[in-house]
């Protein structure tokens, strides 16, 4: 699944291309993605503002609002020609007054697609979610306040939308490596300290990623069409039984929550 940098790199790509466009229309070739689509007539005519993202959704703000966009597990969006073939899959076109498309392909259909109007933010999708990690409201006092009491494993904290936002399963499996903080450990257990050591990894992997174009996944290729890189660069994540880069240990392999998680024991004692 796309994660918050792919998300990223997306908003990043196709934000030059559609900010102080025109919307002239669109063509809808399925009734429902995720759910139904359903886009207002009122929408024609309409300026896009801007591309934001929140969380992994994409925000392309128009005048009376936002479509709010989720890849689901395998989509992408292109900017292509009007007269660009139509592929398997192509769902979604949005016709701009440039004369080009945004085209939003999702082989398995598990992507979202709505209409919010003002404020965005009110979207029952986007509603509750907790902080972004690459703002300064995210810290190791923020983690250690969220995690006061809790029993949960760390790692599980780290992927709780409600606490902090698209810190996804490759993201928080490296993290927590360069914070030297095993995967397992209770929330409510891990030191002050250490929580700042943490979110300092969060935004260095995930900016890092960013910067690479994204993590590249089976079904996931950047606005582009490029693969993205950050996976060459990965400590542990999919390494079970491999040899940690740093000290040569066997690295581990555990489940937490139904997802793989990978970690050395010895630069992630238990402690």
């Amino acid at each position: 699944m796309p994660e918050l940098p792919e998300v990223e790199t997306t908003c990043r790509g196709i934000a030059p291309h559609l900010t102080g466009r025109t919307l002239v229309g669109w063509t809808l070739r399925v009734p429902a993605l995720r759910w139904p689509v359903v886009l207002p007539e009122t929408l024609r005519g309409q300026r896009i503002r801007g591309v934001r993202r929140r969380a992994k959704y994409l925000l392309i703000d128009l005048d009376g609002g936002a479509l709010v966009l989720h890849l689901g597990m395998s989509g992408s969006l292109r900017i292509l020609p009007a007269d660009a073939p139509v592929l398997k899959h192509d769902h979604v076109d949005f016709l701009l007054d440039s004369g080009l498309i945004l085209r939003f392909n999702d082989p398995r259909r598990f992507g979202s697609l709505h209409w919010q109007p003002e404020p965005a933010e009110a979207h029952w999708l986007l509603a509750g979610l907790g902080v972004e990690p690459l703002t300064p409201d995210f810290d190791g006092r923020y983690l250690k306040t969220a995690a006061r009491g809790r029993r949960v494993a760390v790692k599980s904290l780290l992927m709780d939308g409600r606490i902090v936002v698209g810190v996804g399963n490759i993201y928080a499996n490296e993290a927590l490596f360069l914070a030297g903080i095993r995967p397992t450990r209770a929330a409510g257990r891990v030191s002050l300290a250490a929580y700042e050591a943490l979110a300092g990894a969060i935004k260095a992997v995930l900016g890092a990623a960013i910067e690479m174009g994204g993590t590249t996944l089976r079904d996931f290729v950047n606005q582009d069409g490029q693969p993205g890189y950050f996976q060459q660069s990965l400590w542990v994540y999919g390494r079970e039984g491999e040899r940690c880069k740093r000290c040569g240990a066997a690295l581990k392999g555990v489940r937490l929550g139904q997802r793989a998680t990978v970690f050395c024991p010895d630069c992630q004692p238990a402690r």
